[in-house]
């Protein structure tokens, strides 16, 4: 693994877990990873195994499949051709036209787009948990 794909997934996580609020020793505490080796990923320093991403997965609201293609443990699914030219990631599907235009990317540029699009997510039912949240208060 490259140094500039660690050093990808790890600011990946890291932004991540800023979004959700959570300090390094709580997702450490939530992942029972330690709080230095958990750094080190975010710092780029060290890849992590399958096995510590499957921990971190859960705490940082990132499905399972999600945070292993951002690692590049797989690659994304794509449909047999002819099926509605869909590209599907993890279990959401894209945009006819925005699979085309990721695929004339490069790998780490469409593993960028779908970090960012899995924050955007997070940050998106975050939002929506506090509406309805103030919703029921009324």
């Amino acid at each position: 693994m490259g140094k500039e794909t660690q050093a990808h997934l790890g600011k990946l996580i890291k932004q991540q877990r800023v979004s959700l609020s959570l300090t390094l020793q709580e997702l450490a505490a939530k992942a029972n990873v330690s709080a230095s080796h958990l750094g080190r990923i975010e710092r780029g320093e060290r890849f992590p195994s399958a096995h510590v991403l499957q921990r971190i997965a859960r705490p940082l609201s990132f499905g399972e499949d999600e945070i292993f293609t951002l690692a590049g443990y797989l690659s994304p699914n794509q449909k047999q051709p002819g099926a509605a030219d869909r590209v599907t990631y993890a279990d959401g599907r894209l945009d006819p036209f925005v699979a085309r235009m990721l695929a004339q990317e490069s790998v780490e540029t469409q593993r960028a787009v779908i970090g960012i699009l899995t924050i955007l997510k997070s940050i998106a039912k975050d939002t929506m948990r506090s509406k309805e949240t103030e919703t029921s208060r009324l």
